[in-house]
C-alpha cells in the first residue's frame, strides 16, 4: 500500500552505510538501524524482556533430508511492546509465530513468556489469523462467547455475556452481533476475530498478517482501531505483515528476517514516532521516508528473491 503523499525513494549506498553515526532524537539525523543483537526500545516503552526467543531453530524432516526453516533466532520483546515481523515468503515468520503460540515446538532453543516455557497453546497467548477462522454456523456473538466460555468455564453466564458484549462494543460490532459470518464484510469478520482474541484477555496477541486480505481503506480503518485497542489494553503484540507502511505506523520495532532456508533475524529497526500516533503526522515526518526506504532496500535489494532460485 502506497502512502497518500508520495515522495521519491532513494537507495543510495552511501545513505545506507551501516557504520554511519545516527541519532533518532534529532529529526535532521538519519534513522537508527539495529543489528540482530540489539534490543532498542521506542520512546516511552518499558525496558526488560517479557517474551523471550532464545537461539531458536526449526528443522523439518523431508524425503530429501533435514530442512532448516529457522536457524538461531534470538529476540527479546518487552511487555506491552508492539513488534512487527517482515520478510519474504518462506523466511519462517509464520513458523516463528507458531512456536510462540505453542502450535509448534523448536528443534533447538526455547520460547518463554515471563518465566514460563512455551510447550503448547495457552490462553495467555491468542492468535488472529488472516482468514478469520470464524465458525460459519455461529453468530458474531456466539463466536466470541465460545472463546470466553472455553477460557473461563466457571464464569457465570451473565458475567460471560457482559464480557462478550464489552469486546464486541470495543470493535464496533454490537449491532451486528446476531449476524453470521456469511452476512459480514471482510473487515467485520476480522473485527470479530480481534474481539474473540482479546475477550480472553491474553498477555500476548499474535497476529499473522491479519489485514492482508482487506482493501486499502478497510485496512487503514482497522489499523487505527487496533492501535486504539492496544493503547487501552497494552498487551504484547507480535504481528506478521508484508506491508512496510503498516509496520511503520503500528510497531515499536520492526524485525526484518533474512531469506530462507535457515532464516534468521537480519536487522531490527527502532521506530521513533511517539504515541498516540496520527497517520498524517507520522507520514509527514522526514524520518518516516528514511525508515521506509531502508526497509524497501533491505527487502528488494539486499534480500531480493533470485528468480533463478
Amino acid at each position: 500500500m502506497l502512502p497518500r503523499q508520495v515522495k521519491s525513494l532513494s537507495f543510495s549506498s552511501e545513505f545506507f552505510n551501516p557504520l554511519m553515526s545516527v541519532n533518532l532524537s534529532d529529526p535532521m539525523q538519519p534513522m537508527q538501524i539495529l543489528d540482530s543483537k540489539t534490543s532498542g526500545i521506542s520512546p516511552g516503552l518499558e525496558t526488560g524482556s517479557f517474551l523471550s526467543i532464545k537461539n531458536v531453530s526449526k528443522v523439518y524432516s523431508t524425503p530429501r533430508g533435514p530442512y532448516t526453516v529457522l536457524d538461531g533466532v534470538d529476540l527479546e520483546i518487552a511487555e506491552g511492546e508492539f513488534t512487527c515481523l517482515i520478510g519474504h515468503s518462506g523466511c519462517g515468520k509464520t513458523t516463528l509465530l507458531n512456536m510462540v503460540s505453542g502450535f509448534a515446538t523448536p528443534t533447538a532453543g526455547e520460547v518463554r513468556v515471563g518465566d514460563r516455557l512455551i510447550t503448547q497453546p495457552g490462553r495467555d497467548r491468542m492468535v488472529v489469523f488472516q482468514n478469520y477462522c470464524l465458525l460459519p454456523w455461529k453468530t458474531a456473538y456466539e463466536n466470541v462467547d465460545l472463546a470466553v466460555k472455553a477460557a473461563f468455564p466457571d464464569k457465570p453466564k451473565a458475567e460471560r455475556a457482559a464480557q462478550v458484549w464489552e469486546h464486541l462494543e470495543m470493535v464496533g460490532l454490537t449491532e451486528a452481533a446476531q449476524k453470521h459470518p456469511a452476512h459480514l464484510s471482510g473487515g467485520m469478520k476480522q473485527r470479530v476475530a480481534i474481539a474473540r482474541a482479546l475477550s480472553i484477555r491474553p498477555e500476548v496477541l499474535i497476529m499473522d498478517e491479519p489485514f492482508g486480505a482487506l482493501d486499502a481503506i478497510t485496512k487503514e480503518e482497522l489499523q487505527e482501531e487496533l492501535l486504539k485497542i492496544w493503547q487501552d489494553h497494552r498487551c504484547t503484540v507480535l504481528m506478521i505483515t508484508h506491508d512496510n507502511d503498516e509496520a511503520l505506523f503500528l510497531a515499536d520495532r520492526i524485525v526484518m528476517m533474512t531469506n530462507g532456508p535457515a532464516a534468521k533475524i537480519g536487522e531490527i529497526m527502532n521506530i521513533p514516532f511517539h504515541r498516540p500516533r496520527n497517520r498524517t503526522q507520522v507520514m509527514e515526518d522526514p524520518r518516516y521516508y528514511e525508515l521506509r526506504n531502508h526497509a524497501l532496500d533491505y527487502l528488494f535489494r539486499r534480500y531480493a528473491h533470485d528468480d533463478d532460485e
